[in-house]
């Protein structure tokens, strides 16, 4: 479900063992000059220490993300509206920590574990992104995730499966076939309630006032103080910048929200004829890096809920571990 367009600092920068890129001039040519030809670079290439730093972080933010962005999502599937849509969660929900799995498999090519980035979400060093940490407090709250926040990763995803590094690649084009149907299922729910009884449509109102703030601030800070996107872009590990991927969901999915005739909580919200871009109140980014530092409505639960399901979980793994060191049965 849920890109990751920003790549948020980590404390340290884990780079003492890593080969010195400028002493090899020749190999770094080599590995841009691959990239500029729309080649795809592969685990076993020779590839720059931040190169492989940056990647490591940005999948294993996505791959946290899509996990905790299940969790507000899981608690509504005994809640929801009729055994269609129960059903319809449960898949989205299955969905998405399988696209977890994949990522993680991703992030694992570039040589960092799963116990690894695991243990650095639970310490609160490797960072998802921000609107997991906002509850889910109706069904309307649903909608919202499935429609715009769903539409939102999907930007974000699209443009990094074409770009440089293959496993993730590989690994974003399947996520992007699933999220497709997930978002058909957000859609078709958010127009039901916008379609709805003068009760819907006023829960839904509010799922909407109360989410457009960190949807607005779901792709990242402005290019101008982003610390990270021009060395990501020229390497291809973002295809797009945030302000570029913000206005592009802007213009796609804000005339299908007022088509249903529901408003967003900004009177500034509205698209320049002249250069096509949208204008917007700048979001609070004060308020989006407290969040993504860990001070935010539900950072501690989703975090906790996590520790909990890493801890119970632990004889599984243990079991498995053991049943795949063991010799084969014959076959009679």
């Amino acid at each position: 479900m849920y890109g990751g367009g920003y790549i948020f600092d980590e404390p340290d920068r884990r780079q003492a063992a890593e080969e010195n890129d400028h002493d090899q001039p020749a190999r770094l040519g080599e590995f841009e000059a691959k990239i500029a030809a729309g080649e795809k670079i592969e685990p076993g290439d020779w590839m720059p220490s931040e190169y492989r730093r940056q990647l490591i972080r940005l999948i294993e933010q996505h791959a946290h993300s899509e996990v905790v962005g299940a969790l507000p999502e899981g608690t509504w599937i005994t809640r929801a509206p009729g055994f269609r849509r129960k059903m319809a969660l449960i898949a989205k929900v299955q969905d998405e920590i399988g696209h977890g799995q994949l990522l993680y498999h991703a992030a694992e090519t570039l040589g960092k574990t799963r116990q690894e980035m695991t243990a650095d979400l639970l310490s609160g060093k490797s960072k998802y992104s921000n609107v997991f940490n906002y509850p889910a407090e109706t069904w309307a709250d649903v909608t919202v995730i499935g429609f715009l926040i769903d539409a939102a990763a999907i930007v974000n995803q699209l443009a990094n499966s074409k770009g440089s590094y293959g496993p993730y690649c590989r690994a974003l084009e399947r996520i992007c076939y699933e999220e497709s149907f997930h978002l058909k299922q957000g859609q078709d729910a958010f127009v039901e309630l916008a379609s709805g009884t003068p009760m819907q449509r006023g829960m839904l109102q509010d799922a909407l006032n109360r989410w457009w703030p960190p949807i607005m601030q779901f792709f990242g800070p402005p290019d101008k103080i982003s610390a990270h996107s021009a060395r990501l872009m020229q390497w291809k590990v973002k295809m797009a910048s945030n302000d570029e991927m913000r206005n592009q969901f802007l213009d796609t999915y804000v005339p299908k929200v007022f088509e249903l005739g529901m408003t967003l909580p900004d009177p500034l919200l509205a698209k320049d004829p002249v250069t096509g871009r949208w204008k917007y109140t700048e979001p609070d980014w004060n308020l989006f890096f407290r969040v993504i530092g860990g001070d935010g409505p539900c950072n501690r639960e989703r975090i906790a809920v996590r520790s909990w399901a890493e801890e119970h979980g632990a004889w599984v793994r243990k079991a498995l571990k053991v049943t795949s060191g063991m010799p084969s049965l014959p076959i009679a």
